[in-house]
């Protein structure tokens, strides 16, 4: 048997997390290891209670440790505004600017018939309901500019359509972006999108 099965087991599960290959995951073990009491221990604990406490807010999707998220229960996010997203990483990620403050929906994904992923694989029949209960006045999709993103973001649109405003996010060139640097998509996107100033 060897004598670093232990350790081993734990690069391999380290080097599936993602960003993370078979030679980041032996770093980030070994610095863990070096740094037993300051990172390693803690890092187990807090681990611990993580994988017994997570859970998925039964409203909107988000991941919490309790079964409605602080975000839906917030009075101050009660303003009638819900961003639709794919993914909590997409939620954190719109939290991080700290523009929206309204509520939020996580899909759990876009519709693909490759995959066979259809509306009732995702939140929208979710979603749907909390129009109808919530007193929205204006759902905003925030969907990936992917075919799968913009597919979800028609469909929804269709499903909500005459019930409530629905927006998009601007999609273009980015804040300190080159002209030069960009996709063609996303010349074009913006051009389309322009304002007056």
């Amino acid at each position: 048997m060897s004598s670093t099965k232990d350790i081993d087991a734990l690069i391999d599960l380290m080097a599936k997390m993602p960003g993370l290959g078979p030679r980041s995951a032996r770093r980030a073990v070994l610095h863990l290891i070096r740094k037993r009491s300051l990172l390693l221990t803690p890092l187990a604990d807090i681990m611990q209670v993580v994988a017994e406490t997570a859970r998925e807010c039964l409203n909107c999707g988000n991941v919490g440790t309790t079964d409605v998220c602080d975000l839906c229960t917030s009075n101050e996010r009660a303003n009638g505004e819900i961003c639709v997203i794919e993914s909590v990483a997409d939620l954190w990620a719109m939290e991080r600017s700290n523009v929206f403050k309204g509520r939020y929906h996580v899909l759990g994904g876009t519709l693909s018939a490759l995959d066979a992923v259809g509306p009732q694989e995702l939140r929208i029949p979710r979603l749907l309901d909390r129009v109808e209960t919530e007193e929205v006045t204006e759902v905003i999709l925030a969907l990936n500019a992917t075919i799968d993103g913009q597919t979800t973001a028609h469909y929804i649109a269709d499903q909500l359509e005459g019930r409530v405003l629905l927006t998009s996010l601007a999609q273009g060139v980015p804040i300190g972006g080159e002209l030069d640097y960009l996709d063609d998509g996303t010349i074009s996107a913006a051009l389309r999108a322009r304002k007056s100033l």
